[in-house]
């Protein structure tokens, strides 16, 4: 699998979601190896966007599309300066529920010393355990990048709900292996509330 978190930002947040719909509807159909895409814009006007396909090859057969140059000769001047773009085939995908119907969605970026040990020890987070302990998330993107870099897109059935499940106190299992995973991090994570995500799939809107 292949994905693409894209980050900017944007002092039209409408247009840039109108944007998004926009590929979805027109674009998307004739986008071979396509699996899901998702994009956010924070309050403050910070964009992230996060594009899956079956494969690199995949993903570059589309960008080479003509149509997809064009939508994006349009859509890029909806951000405010830089646009960055990490590519990476080191992905994860855990799904509990379905993630279209997310009604928030949280981005974690951060960095570790180990990436291996640290997918060793996420691993151990089982889908039964971690569904029975936060049924309110529905699903996570995990995107391993350069120097130990990772993005983390996790889908909530709300932000309320969402909330709560933070308030609660992880089975002592789970503390351990979070314990390990701090002590793998370089700083702190960064984290991207999504409170009106735009959640595209094939089939799925």
């Amino acid at each position: 699998m292949f994905a693409q978190v894209i980050q900017g930002r944007t002092s039209d947040a409408e247009a840039l979601r109108a944007a998004i719909d926009r590929w979805a509807q027109e674009l998307a159909p004739g986008a071979v190896g396509w699996l899901g895409s998702t994009l956010g814009i924070t309050d403050d006007g910070r964009a992230v966007a996060v594009a899956r396909f079956e494969s690199a090859e995949a993903a570059d057969r589309n960008s080479q599309r003509p149509e997809q140059t064009r939508w994006w000769e349009q859509t890029q001047p909806l951000f405010d300066g830089e646009v960055t773009f990490d590519n990476s085939e080191d992905v994860t995908v855990e799904l509990v529920g379905n993630p279209d119907r997310a009604g928030f969605v949280q981005v974690m970026q951060g960095q570790v010393t180990d990436p291996a040990r640290a997918k060793e020890l996420m691993a151990q987070f089982m889908h039964e355990d971690m569904s029975a302990f936060r049924p309110d998330i529905l699903g996570t993107v995990m995107i391993g990048q350069d120097d130990g870099r990772w993005t983390e897109v996790i889908y909530f059935t709300s932000e309320a709900e969402a909330r709560e499940g933070e308030r609660k106190e992880p089975p002592p299992e789970f503390q351990a292996v979070m314990e390990e995973l701090s002590k793998l991090s370089v700083g702190e994570p960064a984290f991207v509330d999504l409170r009106t995500p735009s959640l595209h799939s094939p089939g799925g809107g």
